[in-house]
């Protein structure tokens, strides 16, 4: 039986991640008018006495999507079932899970927009009617039964809302996408986070390590633990300015933020390829690296801080990259390619 979702946060031997997410909403830092908005339709929803209506969740790895999920839970006094769109193979599947929730639970859907064709098509009668049309047998034996559902909430989220059909999207009546969050906004997060794994930590050093998490709450998190490390073994376990810049440049993080895969990829550019444009692929040979990981893990955080510009004919560096990578002018000049 899956466990009401402040029970699934805190247990004693929870990871590391689930035992930093906040519970309620006003724990939660950032993400101002998403919140406002889920807020909303949670007491609205309340007062009605009804299930909440269906939400999509979007927007890159790592800004809470999850948290979001299990939150609204929280809020709605109601029991999460969580899976993610891979592991649903066959319309069965998706069967099993609808017909044993309670009404008004949650069917948490993690990286909805990876789900097979035909489960997809199973979920639109599902989601706007409440029922479930299965075919039995095969052949000349062939017959439809329709089963009932409870009036439930399907929270999907996605990490690349535009590989959702537009069937799909259309049937969620709560869109939002999440964004990247400002260092003050870190700092916070960091420093709840310290609370929680009992570490001292002062604003300087929160900050610290604010402005090197590439504006991902996830990556705040796992860089204070290497923090912590550090401090344990080497500053008497309390972390300040000093202590988490020493800490992370360790782990080859400069103070942009910048890691070393975000520099192999920036001096592929500017120095092999003399800014470019340069292809994807092209990029991906040089550095090491598969194409859709640099697209979708690297290629957001250098394209929205101004080090990479994506264009019709390839990738482009911009000034700001060859002063992250202390060049002047441009790198070793060579023929672009132009790829995809």
């Amino acid at each position: 039986m899956t466990k009401p979702a402040s029970e699934q946060f805190n247990q004693p031997n929870a990871s590391f991640d689930n035992r930093l997410r906040p519970t309620r909403f006003d724990d939660f830092v950032g993400q101002e008018k998403v919140r406002e908005r889920l807020l909303l339709a949670v007491e609205a929803a309340r007062g009605r006495g009804e299930a909440l209506d269906h939400v999509l969740l979007s927007g890159p790895p790592g800004l809470g999507k999850t948290t979001l999920c299990y939150i609204l839970a929280q809020a709605m006094g109601v029991q999460v079932h969580a899976t993610s769109g891979p592991v649903i193979d066959k319309p069965s599947d998706l069967a099993g899970m609808l017909t044993s929730i309670n009404p008004g639970d949650i069917l948490f859907i993690d990286e909805i927009h990876r789900l097979q064709t035909t489960v997809e098509e199973y979920l639109y009668s599902a989601m706007e009617d409440f029922v479930l049309d299965i075919m039995i047998d095969q052949g000349p034996n062939a017959r439809s039964i329709r089963l009932d559902l409870p009036r439930f909430t399907l929270v999907g989220a996605t990490t690349r809302s535009g590989l959702l059909s537009a069937p799909l999207r259309s049937r969620f009546s709560i869109n939002a996408r999440l964004d990247y969050y400002t260092p003050e906004e870190l700092a916070k997060i960091v420093t709840r986070s310290a609370g929680i794994l009992e570490v001292g930590i002062d604003g300087p050093g929160a900050l610290e390590i604010a402005r090197r998490s590439r504006g991902t709450a996830r990556i705040a998190n796992n860089l204070l633990r290497r923090v912590r490390d550090y401090a344990q073994v080497r500053a008497g376990g309390r972390i300040d300015a000093a202590v988490a810049d020493s800490a992370l440049a360790m782990e080859g993080i400069d103070r942009t933020g910048l890691d070393e895969m975000d520099k192999r990829i920036l001096s592929c550019i500017c120095e092999d390829f003399g800014g470019g444009p340069v292809g994807l692929n092209t990029i991906a040979v040089s550095v090491g690296e598969e194409a859709g990981t640099i697209e979708d893990v690297y290629e957001p955080y250098l394209i929205q801080e101004g080090y990479l510009a994506r264009t019709p004919r390839g990738r482009e560096a911009t000034p700001l990259a060859f002063d992250a990578l202390g060049l002047r002018g441009g790198g070793r000049s060579r023929q672009p390619t132009l790829g995809i």
